[in-house]
């Protein structure tokens, strides 16, 4: 038996803390031993806090839990293996609404892992990616399943991944950079934050593989300070992947090197936008500047640099896994045909 408790900010809020004490004194009193397990956020705030119950009947999803309702089902379904019903919103085999129609990419982890955990990443999949591309793929292939993918940036712009890997890594440079855009400024927004605090490890993953790809030594993460939370796990997952010879010299016995580190932006909504994050993260005043060139030309300390955001790294492992096909298996062909001219307008605007 397992308990899984939602600890991302939004559980935290709701008192997911509370709660998780609430079971560890439970635990204590009675003197039984069940791990759990904290996670980020489902994709369900508004039912925070809450408990996953896992037992050998399958997962039971609690949803906001109080102090007594812990106490309630520590009782019943814990000591006595009797799920309580009127407070069961989701099973392993009737999942709530919300959740049964979607299929998870980037969030497929996001709920369900420790996020501070790298073995539980490894165990769901995690870093398998890498060791393809390592073991089996030139960069050249890797940019082509990219491309076959049609995965977009996902910040807004929605400009073809691939291209700007292909951009960087043809432009010439004794130097090249990987930036991740986790700037997240949007009023209201919180897709970045759910990720990092969900599942750095796929930010992680997705990043080095493109580093491969264009062929980058040094990446940032330029992430908005308000966000310690997510700050404090993708500091716990750099340092855990370092230890698995995942992050650093020579990953893998690959001969690749790569070393990432965080950037903390001060809250400038302006730095969402490419060019000023470079001149932010240069220690200068974030300012957009005109292009060309652009930053595969000329970006961070006027060397070939690529940058991507947050969703559009974490999509990256799955594809490499799965392959470029089934990513591009999902939406409709209106959004691929708009896409592909997308493409070519930004191609001829480059040309």
């Amino acid at each position: 038996m397992k308990i899984r408790i939602g600890l991302g900010s939004c559980g935290i809020a709701a008192g997911g803390r509370k709660i998780k004490n609430k079971f560890e004194e439970l635990l204590k009193i009675n003197n039984i031993k069940i791990e759990i397990v904290t996670t980020g956020c489902i994709g369900m705030c508004y039912l925070e806090p809450i408990v996953d119950v896992i037992d050998d009947n399958g997962t039971f999803t609690y949803a906001n839990v109080t102090p007594s309702m812990a106490e309630e089902i520590f009782k019943e379904h814990i000591q006595k293996g009797l799920p309580i019903e009127k407070y069961i919103v989701s099973t392993d085999k009737k999942p709530h609404p919300q959740l049964e129609k979607q299929v998870r990419i980037v969030l497929r982890n996001c709920g369900i892992i420790n996020p501070e955990n790298i073995e539980e990443y490894i165990e769901s999949g995690g870093y398998s990616a890498l060791k393809k591309v390592l073991n089996d793929m030139t960069p050249e292939q890797v940019i082509e399943e990219i491309k076959i993918s049609g995965l977009r940036g996902r910040g807004g712009a929605g400009f073809p991944t691939w291209f700007k890997w292909n951009a960087a890594r043809a432009s010439k440079g004794d130097e090249k950079y990987i930036v991740c855009n986790a700037d997240e400024g949007d009023p209201g927004a919180f897709m970045d934050r759910s990720v990092i605090e969900g599942d750095p490890h796929s930010l992680i993953e997705g990043m080095i593989i493109a580093a491969y790809a264009i062929g980058a030594h040094t990446g940032f993460v330029y992430v908005r300070a308000e966000y310690p939370l997510a700050i404090e796990r993708l500091n716990i997952a750099i340092n855990q992947a370092k230890e698995k010879n995942l992050l650093g010299k020579n990953i893998l016995n690959s001969g690749f090197d790569f070393d990432l580190k965080i950037k903390m932006g001060a809250g400038a909504f302006v730095c969402g936008e490419e060019t000023a994050l470079i001149a932010s993260l240069e220690g200068e005043r974030g300012m957009p500047r005109l292009k060309p060139p652009f930053p595969a030309q000329s970006g961070f300390l006027g060397k070939p640099t690529n940058i991507n955001n947050v969703e559009t790294y974490a999509n990256v492992p799955w594809i490499i896994k799965n392959g470029g096909s089934a990513f591009a298996r999902y939406g409709t062909e209106k959004a691929k045909e708009q896409r592909s001219l997308h493409l070519q307008v930004k191609l001829s605007v480059v040309d």
